[in-house]
């Protein structure tokens, strides 16, 4: 087993070798269709109650609190990170279908100090670099080795034995919000041969955009900030099970979702990022080669990321969360409809080029 490193951007942590230890649609065919009427208070709520597709597995049941990220590896071992609260760990193994355990310990996800930070009265944060404090993301690269997007930690300076910081004041603020986190590790996407790390920054405060890391150097740039495609939509009210769904935050009234850019995946053979803010109805995309240019090495390279933004139309609704597959296809989390969206990045050539009718 690798020893543990940790990769502080607010931070990404490097979790050990797991192994030593253009056509967006509906995801499945419909085979039957019926729905419902249901009361929910004093409403008449239509509820979809078809089948779609093959059966689902029922891999895992969540008793205390529901994921935030999920991570499967070569040997199909499976990991869940949650947000941090009153929930003993952040970081867990599936052990079963009803029960997990901490990972890689209870003590690495027990910070000595305990939380001490609070965001609208949960306890958040904790300066303490040695501890997992609230895990958003998790990445396991070609290699089995599993990532982890820590963004509990209000420090991104604080460095001891087992912690490597990456992402200096300039590119990580004080309101970032670190939501997702890629990979690209082929030695050609850098020059320093060490691959690329793409995170989300989805800032509620509004300084969205991507933070790029030369994981071989350590530098570290931005791109897309403030970009209206990774900007959130004011006054986007989604609605699940029929209800129109707000933001309800402690002694506030009521609100609007304030996130911008969410969802982000890779094509692929890596050349375009797939993204979208939460709050949107419309995805976008940008090759990725405007990304990993380093702005202090390009003056216009600020330019040419912001020029080069592809608006890729709606897609039916706000998407939570992409995923993608070896066949080229793009998968996304469709809360409002209950469904998962497929986009087919790679598609064999036309037989059939702008059909038509004709009398």
């Amino acid at each position: 087993m690798k020893p543990l490193n940790f990769l502080t951007v607010s931070s990404v942590v490097r979790v050990a070798n797991l192994a030593a230890a253009q056509n967006a649609s509906s995801s499945l065919p419909i085979n039957n269709f019926n729905s419902t009427f249901s009361i929910t208070g004093s409403r008449n709520i239509r509820i979809d109650t078809g089948n779609y597709g093959p059966e689902v597995e029922e891999f895992h049941y969540y008793y205390d609190q529901w994921p935030i990220g999920l991570a499967v590896s070569k040997q199909g071992r499976t990991f869940a990170c949650y947000t941090r609260g009153t929930y003993a760990h952040t970081l867990g193994e599936i052990v079963n279908k009803t029960a997990e355990r901490a990972y890689p310990s209870q003590e690495l996800n027990t910070p000595p100090g305990g939380l001490y930070t609070t965001t609208n009265g949960i306890q958040f944060g904790n300066n303490d670099s040695t501890h997992l404090i609230s895990v958003q993301a998790l990445f396991i690269t070609p290699d089995d080795t599993l990532w982890v997007l820590d963004t509990g930690r209000p420090s991104i300076t604080e460095s001891q034995s087992t912690t490597m910081p990456y992402a200096a004041p300039g590119v990580h603020y004080p309101d970032s919000y670190m939501n997702d986190l890629h990979f690209d590790m082929r030695p050609n996407v850098t020059e320093s041969g060490g691959g690329i790390a793409y995170i989300v920054d989805s800032s509620n405060e509004g300084r969205t955009g991507f933070i790029m890391i030369d994981l071989a150097t350590g530098e570290s740039w931005r791109h897309l900030n403030q970009h209206p495609s990774t900007l959130r939509t004011y006054g986007d009210v989604p609605s699940y099970q029929g209800m129109p769904f707000y933001l309800r935050e402690k002694e506030n009234s009521l609100g609007f979702q304030q996130e911008g850019l969410d969802g982000a995946e890779l094509s692929l053979y890596g050349d375009v990022m797939y993204y979208s803010p939460l709050t949107s109805n419309y995805w976008y995309s940008v090759e990725t080669k405007y990304l990993r240019t380093n702005p202090k090495n390009d003056t216009l390279a600020v330019k040419r990321a912001f020029d080069n933004v592809k608006n890729l139309g709606q897609r039916g609704g706000n998407a939570n969360g992409f995923a993608s597959d070896s066949l080229g296809n793009v998968y996304m989390l469709m809360p409002s409809s209950n469904a998962i969206y497929i986009y087919k990045s790679v598609l064999p050539p036309p037989d059939l080029r702008l059909p038509s009718t004709y009398p």
